[in-house]
């Protein structure tokens, strides 16, 4: 089974990148926790420098890491430059990176660009969470905490960048993605409900191509399995 450790940037007296009030340390912690929990209903193991909002320092970060035998050592940031003035996705891996390394990195960016981010493209860096845990490490700078494109990306996409993160993640650990089974609607005190469908099909992949056009213009839908 995978284990793998996240890490989510800076915390408590360290607030990160803000911009208008909004700070990188929230941003962190609320995505990492969200692709966390969709890893662990998929069966890998994760565990995390922080879980509230606690200070941190990079060597307790790492110290931590090389506590256990880890797959995969993932760090969760946001980027900062002068306000307004740059966006997109870039991922970072150490400056002597392995080949899991740089696969996870290049489906992790490739995943985020896909949501409507700028490509900043796959880097290599001294940073001190890369260069100091043992497992294969990946920094990702999730959009610019000073831009405000960036910012309504990461607030109105934020379950799709959880769900994509996820399958980048699974992909490399050789992991299916499943979706999340939908609970049946309460019909309780006797209330009448109307669905709406939008076709029904005996091929799966033609079922999954409708969702996708139904979820890019906006719609929450899902596939549904019926057996006559």
């Amino acid at each position: 089974m995978a284990r793998l450790c996240f890490d989510y940037g800076h915390g408590g007296e360290d607030p990160g990148a803000i911009y208008k009030g909004r700070c990188e340390k929230d941003d962190t912690l609320n995505l990492g926790r969200a692709v966390a929990k969709e890893l662990r209903r998929h069966g890998v193991l994760v565990d995390e420098t922080r879980t509230t909002d606690k200070t941190l320092s990079l060597k307790e970060r790492s110290d931590m890491e090389n506590k256990k035998k880890y797959d995969y050592f993932i760090s969760f940031h946001r980027n900062a430059f002068k306000p307004e003035t740059a966006q997109g996705i870039e991922t970072f891996t150490y400056t002597s990176q392995t080949a899991k390394a740089k696969g996870l990195a290049d489906k992790i960016q490739k995943e985020l660009v896909g949501v409507g981010f700028k490509d900043r493209s796959v880097k290599k860096a001294n940073f001190h969470v890369l260069r100091e845990t043992k497992a294969p490490a990946v920094l990702v700078e999730i959009g610019f905490i000073d831009n405000t494109k960036d910012n309504g990306l990461f607030d109105s996409k934020f379950d799709k960048m959880a769900e994509v993160i996820s399958k980048a993640i699974l992909l490399q650990l050789g992991v299916g993605y499943k979706e999340e089974t939908q609970p049946p609607p309460s019909t309780s005190n006797n209330q009448t409900l109307y669905r709406v469908m939008a076709g029904s099909y005996s091929v799966r992949e033609n079922a999954e191509t409708q969702v996708a056009k139904l979820k890019k213009a906006g719609f929450d839908a899902a596939i549904m399995i019926f057996k006559p």
